[in-house]
């Protein structure tokens, strides 16, 4: 797991809903630093956002994955922008609507001045997925900044998740120097929240 300094908890004070569009244009205007979450649907992306900001019903939950469908913008304590952004690779999704999602999603990651890093989340329970290991190996080669975080690591035994982790090591250092930082979460058990906020701190300009 990512060996992050420990830093007073960041306190979430306000967390408000900005916009929802298509067009990576439309976003607000780039005058705060940006968190940006992505990972494949189903992953429990809104249950984590929810639970980093402390409250329920902030990013829309659903039983149907694919929900996330536009580029979701909230702006933190007024000061810094978390941005949920459509999940990639579930197949009752439609391919038009998908390949839609790919120019989208690329264009903000490569063309967003204000994102200071992009959280990529990965449901531990699985072997690694090829749609993650390219997605991750792309962001890559585009020197985009990003973590890994594991979501819903409370569905594994700690050997379970430590054999998870590292065969995500093992298949990522067939390319990887360096390996990106990587966090384990849950939004049942509360696991990890104080981390991502500490590392999220750590990478806010001073007075954010």
């Amino acid at each position: 797991m990512a060996n992050i300094a420990i830093l007073p908890n960041m306190n979430i004070r306000t967390a408000e809903f900005v916009v929802s569009n298509t067009n990576p244009s439309a976003c607000p205007p780039p005058d705060k630093p940006e968190f940006a979450f992505i990972g494949r649907s189903n992953v429990g992306k809104s249950s984590l956002i929810n639970l980093l900001v402390n409250r329920k019903n902030l990013a829309k939950t659903s039983s149907t994955p694919g929900k996330t469908q536009t580029i979701n913008h909230f702006v933190i304590n007024g000061s810094w922008f978390l941005v949920d952004l459509p999940g990639y690779g579930y197949a009752s999704v439609s391919r038009s609507k998908s390949q839609a999602w790919a120019p989208m999603i690329t264009t903000y990651l490569l063309k967003r001045t204000n994102l200071v890093t992009t959280f990529v989340l990965i449901d531990p329970r699985l072997e690694p997925q090829k749609i993650d290991v390219e997605f991750i190996n792309w962001m890559g080669q585009e020197g985009l900044p990003f973590a890994m975080v594991f979501t819903k690591a409370d569905k594994l035994s700690r050997n379970a998740l430590a054999a998870s982790t590292q065969a995500w090591k093992k298949k990522l250092g067939e390319r990887w120097e360096e390996l990106p930082p990587l966090f384990a979460t849950s939004s049942t058990d509360r696991r990890g929240k104080e981390q991502l906020l500490e590392y999220i701190a750590q990478l806010l300009p001073s007075g954010a």
